[in-house]
């Protein structure tokens, strides 16, 4: 270890040494005194510590020697501009009313940005206003270096220790602190800001021999408040409270922002600074560099934001010329240091590209089996981190792959819950975006494909958990908006199919017909019209149009179609089969039940020539066509189809197939048609408990089933037991598709035609008015269910004025 260099004019004095004709105050066993001579600063040079790193510190002593108390040891930084009260100050301070009888600990911890050290500097400074405090030491704890020099500076100013053993000087100030018996109690507050490592509070960690811990004794009368990004348990242990420090809440952003631009002559519109909050998630860092942008830029918030939005401006473009509040790090390079960090703990080198993965994906809420997925684990095995000659292709195991998670979460760069649902992983905005910004345009392209990939994957066929298929819909919708060009090249990604589809299952058909919409606009300009890929997305678009009620637009679009299908791919390719299945569909659901047969018919005898008998595909077709045979009234003759089919089908799909489900769901319909009442409910209820158990009780098709079994309990005679079912059923579907769903409003009819059959005409008229209403509002005036809908309106108003009224004379 390098000795210290002395000035000239120091003049020797060891511990314990006294000055004729001066007095020190004795406080915790050691002589507080200064240094005596006069009053030079002695000046250190290569201080090297425990972890080899050396830097250049100056020793402040004492000119005159005296009491030393109150003394304060470092600086505590400045207040920051408009400085928001928050309630983890007022956890701070409630911990510690009353005293202790033990060193009081407390943790503050949370990502880069929330203002831990702000929080921190408020209670030292209270607690040094308010007198209660003898000694105050502030040291910025950001490696073990620093925290030895800092305790160094305040053995040397605090217990005379010697200058020449910076070990030795923060030693013995560890050593003043703990109280002793008979001494005068020295009343004392020591904060750590910002600890980048638990191990840093440990010197010489791998020597046993001089291994010690730079943890504050415990004392009576003592504090310690550290502040650090890290969530490692070795700094959680028993005596010390920890404290997340959260984001801002949105009154206390806009207080903020309100706060420090009217400070500087600046007023913006309230809905201006909400939205801009929101667009930097509420984060302080990023709240007040926006500000110290705004004031010395002059731009209005509204400006900045359209900044902000704006793909091609980064964060560094949005960084003020100097900082504010002292800060030493513009918003882009917030985290940098965590990442680097990150990627050294176990398993090495799989955080960063971890975070690539995050960084594309729903910031409030990414599954877990997303991130640690096959596709996920190859592009981390792939793109690993090294330093060394590992090699980079090196497996990633499921286990790796969550050890990563923890790891980030360690260093608060993700929130990595486990007790949260599907363990979802959470990103602050802002730092997706500065991860997404340190890619280049390959490796932007490559995370966005495995991104994608890993959705997909995790994608279930039957979405059975409504609430897991939401934040799979979520998280597409994130990453088309973070990275949309990607997922067309070389061609359309599934994972956009699946999004539509699944908007489409869950009742959401506006949105599905947006999406496809959307899509077929871009993959026609940026593919070309005769694409598969854009083929396949008009006849995605089309059976959305369809489902939404537009049947004759869903034939004319299937029509359209299967022209070009047969012009590019031929008249026997899979894809014009299925084209020539929809438009045969549709032109049913338009009222041609009679075409849509002969149409199946012609169809089925194509598939069993191109495809097979026994072929998915066919077996679908064989059920369309009994489904419309039954519509042309042939109910008899569709039933007894559907039963032979079911015959063939369960042996190739399954029994649980979805499939297979429907057409057990077709037969019952063609049994009540045929005039098997007592067949078809008992069908409707077996169906019913195999749809729950198999899709679960919220799914699309669940929900017909249970409309299907009550609309039989109706024709049965139990128009009340009908009405309770139809009642509970329209909740469920309110709940799940939503108010304005096709299905929704098929409910409400049905409930109020069973309304009027247990009595209630008047209640029954009331429905089909606000009905009718619904309908022309969500479908338009020409939808072909409302001359249905007025005719049964007529009907239970001319019923509800032959009843007499309640109470009336009815002699």
């Amino acid at each position: 270890m390098s000795a210290f260099r002395r000035s000239k004019n120091e003049n020797e004095g060891g511990p314990g040494r006294t000055v004729p004709g001066e007095r020190g105050l004795v406080a915790g066993g050691d002589i507080g005194l200064g240094v005596p001579g006069d009053g030079n600063e002695i000046t250190v040079r290569d201080i090297v510590t425990g972890d080899n790193n050396s830097i250049t510190h100056q020793y402040h002593l004492p000119a005159k020697r005296g009491p030393l108390w109150p003394h304060q040891v470092g600086v505590v930084p400045l207040p920051a501009r408009s400085f928001q009260h928050r309630g983890e100050g007022d956890r701070l301070r409630a911990a510690v009313e009353g005293g202790g009888t033990a060193v009081l600990s407390q943790v503050l911890t949370g990502m880069g940005g929330v203002g831990k050290t702000q929080l921190a500097a408020e209670y030292a400074r209270a607690a040094w206003d308010d007198g209660g405090l003898d000694v105050l030491v502030w040291v910025t704890a950001s490696a073990r270096s620093a925290v030895v020099s800092g305790f160094a500076q305040a053995g040397v100013e605090l217990c005379r220790a010697d200058t020449d053993d910076p070990e030795q000087a923060a030693k013995q100030f560890l050593a003043w602190l703990a109280p002793k018996p008979g001494q005068r109690p020295c009343r004392w507050l020591i904060v750590l800001d910002d600890v980048a490592d638990p191990n840093d509070l440990i010197v010489h960690p791998d020597d046993p021999a001089h291994r010690y811990s730079l943890w504050p004794p415990a004392s009576p009368h003592g504090r310690v408040l550290l502040t650090t990004r890290r969530r490692d348990a070795a700094l959680f242990g028993e005596g010390r409270r920890r404290i997340e420090v959260g984001l801002f809440t949105p009154d206390e952003s806009l207080a903020y922002l309100t706060a420090s631009l009217n400070a500087q002559g600046r007023t913006e519109p309230a809905d201006q600074l909400t939205a801009l909050a929101h667009d930097l998630g509420h984060l302080p860092l990023a709240l007040a560099q926006a500000t110290a942008y705004l004031i010395d830029s002059g731009e209005t918030a509204a400006a900045y934001r359209h900044l902000l939005a704006d793909r091609a401006t980064t964060l560094d473009h949005l960084a003020p010329d100097a900082l504010p509040d002292e800060q030493g790090t513009a918003l882009a390079a917030a985290w940098s240091l965590s990442i680097d960090r990150a990627d050294t703990l176990r398993p090495a080198g799989l955080a960063r590209p971890m975070l690539h993965l995050a960084a594309l994906l729903d910031a409030n809420g990414i599954p877990q089996d997303v991130l640690t997925g096959q596709s996920a684990r190859a592009y981390l095995a792939a793109h690993r981190t090294t330093t060394g000659p590992t090699p980079q292709q090196t497996p990633v195991s499921p286990a790796d792959a969550v050890r990563t998670l923890r790891a980030l979460d360690r260093l608060s760069l993700i929130d990595h819950q486990r007790d949260t649902p599907y363990q979802a992983v959470r990103v602050h905005q802002l730092i997706q975006r500065a991860t997404r910004e340190t890619l280049t345009p390959h490796q932007h392209h490559q995370a966005t494909r495995t991104a994608a990939d890993a959705l997909w994957a995790a994608w279930p066929d039957v979405e059975r958990d409504t609430d897991f298929a939401q934040v799979l819909r979520t998280n597409a919708d994130g990453l088309t908006r973070y990275a949309e060009d990607a997922l067309y090249r070389p061609g359309v990604h599934p994972v956009l199919y699946r999004l539509g589809l699944s908007l489409g299952e869950s009742g959401q058909v506006t949105a599905a017909i947006d999406h496809f919409q959307h899509l077929t606009d871009i993959t026609d300009n940026r593919l070309g019209e005769d694409h598969p890929d854009t083929l396949t997305t008009r006849g995605n678009l089309a059976v959305m149009r369809g489902e939404a009620g537009d049947a004759a637009g869903a034939a004319q679009a299937f029509a359209d179609l299967l022209a070009d299908r047969i012009r590019v791919l031929g008249e026997d390719h899979p894809q014009t089969l299925t084209t020539r299945g929809n438009l045969a569909a549709m032109r049913g659901e338009a009222g041609d039940a009679a075409g849509a047969a002969q149409a199946y018919a012609d169809l089925l005898a194509d598939r069993i020539r191109v495809q097979g008998e026994d072929h998915p595909q066919t077996l679908i077709t064989r059920g369309n066509l009994a489904r419309w045979l039954g519509q042309a009234r042939d109910a008899a003759g569709a039933a007894q189809a559907f039963t032979g089919l079911l015959e063939s089908m369960v042996p190739v799909l399954g029994e649980d197939h979805p499939d297979t489900l429907t057409t057990r769901n077709n037969l019952a319909v063609m049994l009540r048609d045929a005039g098997d009442a007592d067949g078809a409910a008992q069908a409707f209820a077996d169906l019913l408990a195999d749809r729950i158990r198999v899709l679960g009780e919220d799914h699309p098709q669940t929900l017909i089933a249970r409309n299907n079994l009550a609309a039989m309990r109706g024709e049965a005679g139990d128009a009340a037991g009908a009405v309770q079912a139809f009642a509970g059923l329209l909740e469920s579907m309110v709940r799940v598709l939503g108010e304005d769903h096709p299905q929704t409003l098929t409910t409400r009819g049905n409930l109020a035609a069973m309304r009027g059959e247990a009595g209630d005409a008047a209640g029954a008229a009331q429905a089909y008015a606000d009905l009718l209403a619904d309908r022309i509002r969500v479908q338009g005036e020409d939808h072909p269910h409302l001359p249905i809908i007025r005719q049964n309106l007529e009907h239970w108003r001319k019923e509800a004025e032959r009843m007499p009224e309640p109470g009336g004379d009815h002699s």
